[in-house]
This record gives C-alpha cells, sequence and structure tokens, in this order.
C-alpha cells in the first residue's frame, strides 16, 4: 500500500526539485541532522553502516558528503573519526532533480528516526586530550604481522604469525597494566564500536567477543544495528579490532577453500556449512586466544593483582552502559562438516585448547 509518508515524501521532493533556490537550505538542514546526531551518541561509521543497512549505495554515497562538510567545521575531530571519514564511500551522486531531492529526503527521514546510543567518546567541539604523534610501536607490528597472515597461502605460516601478533597483544596489554599500577590516577575504560555485518552476524559477534575477552575487554552485541561495542582500557581497544578484522578475513578464506573441497567431492555445500564453520572457527579460537594471555600474564604473577583491577573496571564500565544486557543462545543450523572445517580453520589460526563463545 502507497502510505501518507510516501505520498508526503513526492510532494516534498516535487517542491523542492521546482526550487534550486532552496538547495543550500536542504543541505544546511541535512548538516544539522548530523551535528545532532553526533550529541546523541552516533559517529561517521556508525551512521555510514546505518544508511547502508537501510537504503541504497546513493543514500551513503549522499551521506558521505554532508558528513564530511559537517566535520570540516572542526580544527580537531575526536581519536579514530579521521581513520572513519577516510573509509567513507566517495561522496556525489548524480540524477534528475526530483530523483536527487526524494533520495535525499529518504536519508533525512531516517536520520532523524535514528535512537540515542550511549556515548563511546567525545562529540565534535567538545575539549579532546591532547593529539598522540603517530601510531604506537607495538600496533604497527601487530598490524603488519595480520596483514602478513592474511596475505600468506601457508596455513603454518599464518598461524605463526597470528600466534605472535597475540602475544605481542596480551605483552602490550601486561605493559600498560604497569603503568598503570604506578600512575597517581588511572585511566578509565573506554570503548568502541565494530560493524557485525550479515550474513552470519552472529558467529561472528561470538568471535569479536572472543577476541575482546582475551584480551581483557568486553563485547555487548547490539544485532538490530548491526554492531558490537566493546569495551576496554585504550590501549586494548585498536588491537582488538586489528586482530578481530584479520581473524575474520582468514576464516572467510579459510571457509572457501573448504567449501571448494567441498564441491570438488561432489557434495554441495550450504548456508548451514557456512554458519557451523564460522561458529566452530569462533568457538575454537577463543580458548586459544585466552591460552597465549594466560600463558603471557603467568610470566609475570607480580602483575595479576592490576590486571584484575583492570579487568573488574572494564567490567564496572559495561555494566554502566549497558545495565540490561543478556546473553543469547545460539540459533543455527548444524552442519557436522562446516564445524569439523571451522575446528581444523581455528586451530591453524593457531592459539591453545578449546573452549565455548559467549555473546553479551
Amino acid at each position: 500500500m502507497y502510505g501518507n509518508d510516501d505520498r508526503a515524501l513526492d510532494t516534498a521532493a516535487s517542491l523542492l526539485a521546482a526550487a534550486p533556490g532552496a538547495d543550500a537550505e536542504l543541505a544546511r538542514r541535512g548538516e544539522e541532522f548530523v551535528r545532532s546526531l553526533w550529541t546523541r551518541g552516533w559517529q561517521p561509521a556508525d551512521l555510514a553502516r546505518a544508511a547502508r543497512r537501510e537504503l541504497a549505495e546513493e543514500h551513503v554515497r549522499l551521506l558521505s558528503g554532508i558528513v564530511r562538510a559537517e566535520t570540516a567545521r572542526y580544527e580537531r575531530l575526536p581519536h579514530r573519526w579521521r581513520a572513519q571519514l577516510d573509509a567513507l564511500e566517495p561522496e556525489g551522486w548524480t540524477a534528475d532533480r526530483f530523483s536527487y531531492a526524494t533520495a535525499v529526503l529518504e536519508l533525512y527521514r531516517l536520520l532523524v528516526r535514528l535512537p540515542r546510543l550511549d556515548a563511546v567518546g567525545p562529540v565534535p567541539g567538545e575539549p579532546l586530550p591532547p593529539p598522540v604523534a603517530g601510531e604506537p610501536k607495538t600496533l604497527g607490528r601487530i598490524r603488519a604481522l595480520l596483514a602478513k597472515a592474511e596475505a600468506t597461502t601457508y596455513a603454518e605460516e599464518a598461524e605463526a604469525l597470528t600466534a605472535k601478533a597475540q602475544e605481542l597483544m596480551a605483552r602490550h596489554s601486561l605493559d600498560e597494566a604497569t603503568l598503570a599500577a604506578g600512575a597517581p590516577s588511572p585511566e578509565t575504560p573506554g570503548a568502541l564500536r565494530i560493524g557485525v555485518d550479515a550474513p552470519y552476524e552472529q558467529a561472528k559477534a561470538i568471535l569479536l567477543d572472543a577476541v575482546a575477552t582475551a584480551n581483557h575487554c568486553r563485547a555487548v552485541w547490539n544485532d538490530g544495528l548491526g554492531f558490537s561495542t566493546v569495551v576496554g582500557f585504550e590501549a586494548d581497544l585498536d588491537p582488538v579490532e586489528l586482530l578481530y578484522t584479520s581473524l575474520l578475513v582468514q576464516g572467510t578464506a579459510a571457509m572457501t577453500r573448504a567449501e571448494a573441497e567441498q564441491r570438488a567431492g561432489g557434495r554441495k555445500r550450504t548456508k548451514s556449512f557456512r554458519q557451523s564453520f564460522l561458529l566452530a572457527y569462533a568457538n575454537r579460537l577463543g580458548a586459544r586466544l585466552s591460552a597465549t594471555s594466560r600463558r603471557v600474564a603467568a610470566e609475570a604473577p607480580t602483575l595479576l593483582p592490576a590486571l584484575a583491577t583492570r579487568e573488574v573496571a572494564v567490567s564496572a564500565r559495561t555494566d554502566e552502559l549497558f545495565p540490561e544486557t543478556r546473553t543469547s543462545r545460539v540459533r543455527a543450523a548444524w552442519d557436522e562438516e562446516g564445524w569439523s572445517h571451522g575446528t581444523t580453520a581455528a586451530d591453524r589460526a593457531g592459539l591453545g585448547a578449546p573452549g565455548r563463545g559467549e555473546i553479551r
């Protein structure tokens, strides 16, 4: 049925198409909508994700232009915003005036309906901490190791590189705990949002939770908006995102190879195979990652109280941000071959003993 909202949108688009003089005001209103969303907890990547999930490519491109125009007003932007802006789609979209106005109004209709989110960082225009020059050396080494793991076609090499990356992450976290233990005013946990996209988003959320838990963070999945919020100390957040992204790339590549082998053997692979593969991959990796972190922590037993204090702080901050979370059961069609192949792929990613994933 053609609803009242659609008729009103067509009427408004027709009026705008016939009034070129209104273009500047239309653009200004878009920047106002975006600016108001910053104060309601949204960031550039969140808006792009929402537009991509709900609308079409032209809307995402229009949004990119609005976001870039709005953020250009600020001398400095919050940490991580520059990378989010760089990742936006190219802006600009050509169409007749009526189609253009319709797309803009459809985008604005989405923006005004977005709910408030819990803030995971400062808003543009607010006082910001001093900028950090360059990328921390350890983070650069982790990034390089994971890039090599993704690029190699040899499972053993990928295993060694990924294992080394997780060990570096664990030692980096210990170093930060050492510094915090002697600081007069320890930092408080922060948070970041990481996209968890379809398909097989439940398996991906479990994988992210496993990576976060192994690295002294907590992950809370919002399936309705397509992201997980990772809560932890600043030194742990970026490495968690790097490792999750890399393991997802490696797992997807391993799943593709496993499917090819199955097809070559005359067996048709299905959605249940892929879902079971990724669930097993996440399930196995969770314990393997945690085993590496425990082994590294055991080498410095005097730091265990400091680590425990930081984990309590992370849990408290998580509960503060999300007082009504729930544990979700995994509901998925079972495929034994998919589970077996996923477990094998996780073993090759290389880090410990089997365990269970959990979504908080």
